[in-house]
């Protein structure tokens, strides 16, 4: 692959590492008030893992109108990302583990579309 682009509607920038991308989702973009819950969570990457791994395949086709080929799309990016994450880089982007604390000067992106 050779660069990571934000999905985020609107968005498309470009990010040479995967770490710097989910860093850009949660510095650059407004959270994600989850349909099911109501809890806030980043944009993007984490959002899709939070709806995933905190509720039911059924709870996320009635609350996002989604559908099985939606939830797979999901999963294959989960896996990707999580296939190519350096956790120890994110943790060090991210600093503090609070998403709040991410200095977006610290994750420059390849380019922009």
């Amino acid at each position: 692959m050779t660069g990571w682009e934000c999905a985020i509607v609107g968005c498309g920038s470009t990010f040479e590492r995967v770490e710097a991308l989910l860093a850009h989702q949660v510095a650059d973009h407004d959270p994600h008030e989850c349909e099911v819950c109501g809890e806030s969570v980043p944009e993007g990457y984490f959002a899709i893992e939070h709806g995933l791994d905190e509720h039911t395949r059924a709870e996320y086709v009635r609350f996002y109108d989604g559908d099985a080929a939606a939830i797979r799309e999901r999963e294959r990016v989960l896996e990707e990302v999580g296939d190519a994450l350096d956790p120890d880089v994110l943790a060090d982007l991210l600093g503090e583990d609070t998403p709040d604390a991410v200095d977006a000067s610290d994750v420059a992106p390849a380019t922009t579309s």
